[in-house]
Formats: C-alpha cells, structure tokens, sequence
C-alpha cells in the first residue's frame, strides 16, 4: 500500500507541471529534468553511470502500430556489459529452432549432456523470464550453438551483437556445445551432438576496458578490466529486437524471427508472468525481482492491470532492461531500454556496486515517471 500511495503521487505531481511537459515535446528532456533524487543524483554526475536509454511512445490508428521515438546518449560503439538481457534472443532463438525439428517441440523433454536435470525447453525459458536463471540459459546455449546464434541474429539485421558465452559458468567460452539427450518418448531417447563453434574475436569498442581494477582468484589486479570477449548487446539492438517479437506485423519476414502463434503467445505470457505464479517463492522472488522499470525498488505486488513484458540484465555493477509497459486499465504503453553503470570505487569483481541507493531506485523512477507523462498526455 505504501507503494501504490507514492505511485499515485507521482502521478500527481506528473500531471500538475502538464503544461511545462507539453511545451517540451521530448519525453526523456522532461523525465530526465526531474528533482526527484533518484533521477538528479544520475544526471547531476553523468560521467560515472554510463546511462543510455531509448523511449518509444505507441500510437494504435485504424488497427496499425505507430512508434515514437526518443533517446537518450544511446551509442552502439560505447560498451556496457549487457549480462542477462542476452537470454531473450536466446530463448526466441530456441523456440524457432524446434520449428525446424519434426520430433520436439517446447514440451520436449532433455537433458544436457553431464547435467543431472532433465527439463522442458518451456520450463528453461519460463525461468529465464521469471527468475534470470543463468543455468536455463546455459541449457539453451548448448541446444543452439554460438555460431547458429550469431548467424540467426545477423540474418535479421537489427542491428550489432555478438554472443560468445554462457553465464556464470566455468567453462563459460568453451567453443564446443555439449550434445543433448532427447526424449521420444518415456523410455526412447536420441542424443543431439554438439557443436564445434568459431572462437570470439576481441570487441573493438569505446569503454571495452571500465575501471581502474578488478578482483580475481581473490587478488586485486590493478588494470582496467578487460571486457572485449564477453557478449555484446547495445540498446539500439535490444529495442528494435524487442520490437519485432512483440510487433511482429510490423516488420517483414527477413528482419524477425518467425515464431508460431502459439510460441508468440507463450513466449509474451513469460516475459510478464512474475515468479510467485511459475511456482518461486514471493518473499524471494518479488514481484519486482526481474522487473527493474516501475518496480524494481519496491517489495510490492504489481497491480494487474499493469503487465511488464520485459527481460532485464544485472552483473559487473551494470543493470539493464528492456522492456514494453502496458496498462490495461488506462490504455498506456510504451517500449523503454535502458542501462546504468553503478561501480563508484571502479573495482570490478568486488560485489561492491550501488545497485539498491543508485541503480534500481533511477531505473524505477525512470519508468514510473514515463509512465506518468503518458498518462498525462492522454489526459
């Protein structure tokens, strides 16, 4: 309830300064000149938080979808670490593989190869949604491949990306994918062999090296660290990626990856489903725990008229969502990326980052406080 009193007076506030929004015209000027702390304290000190966002306002006329829009020092060739955000291409990527595969589909049931889980490709990419698992994505990493992924995603021309690994795993640039032991049925298996994929090439970006230091094997190396072998996803791409699995009428058939009606549904019922109701415990796994705009500083449960379809990344102090708010009730939506690094002594590896005083209370703000400009715009 303390939540749901603060949001109504935001709106409010929002709403009473209407006429100074109007006259400004650009969506993230006005949001971004805010006095609210969680969104000044940012702009007031730009240079340490690498913030990047995209804004685009959805206009529905004569049953066609017009975008909008709006962004904010968004530069493809200035890196960040787009940690679990890679896992929503991934998961899309998986789904329109089994299309081409007579026997499986997303109820299938496997196992990686040395993994003691047997699971459905569904049930991984609901986790992905729900909870950010790493080792779901992991699973679908080894069914694609690095070099299918790359060659997916480059074929759909939205823009740069380049995956080159999994998460939180040892053996994280391992080029060969283990094989998959599939299920025909209750007692016949067949095994998908893996793959030998192309080595990464070091990234020639802005900012490939952050900070002055990093902490590994429990020793403080005293160098920039060095990001140029990890995955690379910039916001241009995130959004315009999003954009075509959620708007897939919008584009022709050579720019998105074509799912079926019935992945198409699941996948957006995943993307918004909160973890209490795929079975996570809700004091743990909150409403807001993967859903960074509007409530990623808050304990609160989502009201269920607002719907997130979103995928968010958080790891190297760096947090990231990409996501499409809609309100059902109010007839708002609105597509929005954004990303902020949030390392302040510029050690990486520390597990010291100002994510809950600086990273999730601006992503929070940002969203509610667009939010509430759509609203008052539609007023």
């Amino acid at each position: 309830m303390k939540f749901y009193a603060f949001f109504i007076a935001l709106t409010f506030l929002v709403f009473s300064c209407g006429k100074k929004e109007a006259t400004l015209g650009n969506p993230l000027e006005t949001v971004l000149s805010s006095d609210h702390q969680n969104i000044s304290r940012v702009m007031k000190n730009l240079e340490h938080y690498s913030v990047q966002i995209k804004f685009s306002q959805i206009e529905r006329k004569d049953g066609e979808v017009y975008f909008k829009d709006y962004e904010f020092q968004v530069d493809s060739a200035a890196y960040f670490y787009p940690a679990s955000t890679v896992k929503f291409p991934i998961a899309v990527l998986a789904l329109a593989k089994l299309n081409t595969m007579e026997t499986m589909d997303r109820n299938t049931k496997f196992y990686v190869e040395g993994d003691s889980v047997t699971t459905t490709f569904g049930r991984e990419i609901e986790k992905i949604f729900a909870v950010s698992d790493n080792v779901s994505y992991n699973r679908l990493f080894e069914f694609l491949g690095q070099d299918h992924i790359n060659a997916a995603l480059k074929k759909i021309n939205i823009g740069p990306v380049r995956i080159a690994h999994r998460l939180s795993a040892p053996e994280a640039h391992e080029v060969t994918s283990k094989p998959l032991i599939i299920y025909l049925n209750d007692s016949t298996t067949t095994t998908l062999e893996g793959t030998i994929n192309t080595s990464a090439e070091p990234l020639n970006l802005s900012d490939i090296e952050k900070g002055k230091g990093y902490i590994e094997d429990d020793s403080l190396m005293h160098e920039a660290f060095d990001f140029s072998l990890k995955n690379y996803y910039p916001i241009n791409t995130q959004h315009q990626f999003l954009k075509t699995v959620l708007f897939p009428e919008k584009f022709p058939e050579q720019n998105k990856i074509t799912l079926t009606t019935d992945q198409l549904n699941f996948v957006k019922t995943a993307m918004h489903t909160v973890p209490k109701k795929t079975g996570y415990d809700a004091d743990t796994y909150y409403d807001g725990y993967c859903k960074f705009f509007m409530f990623g500083d808050t304990k609160e449960d989502i009201p269920e008229h607002i719907k997130v379809y979103n995928k968010v990344g958080n790891a190297y102090g760096t947090l990231t969502d990409c996501a499409y708010i809609q309100d059902t009730k109010n007839g708002i939506e609105f597509l929005l990326t954004a990303t902020i690094l949030v390392n302040k002594n510029g050690i990486f590896n520390d597990n010291t980052y100002e994510y809950d005083t600086v990273g999730f209370p601006f992503l929070a703000e940002l969203g509610r406080a667009l939010y509430a400009y759509e609203m008052n715009q539609k007023k």
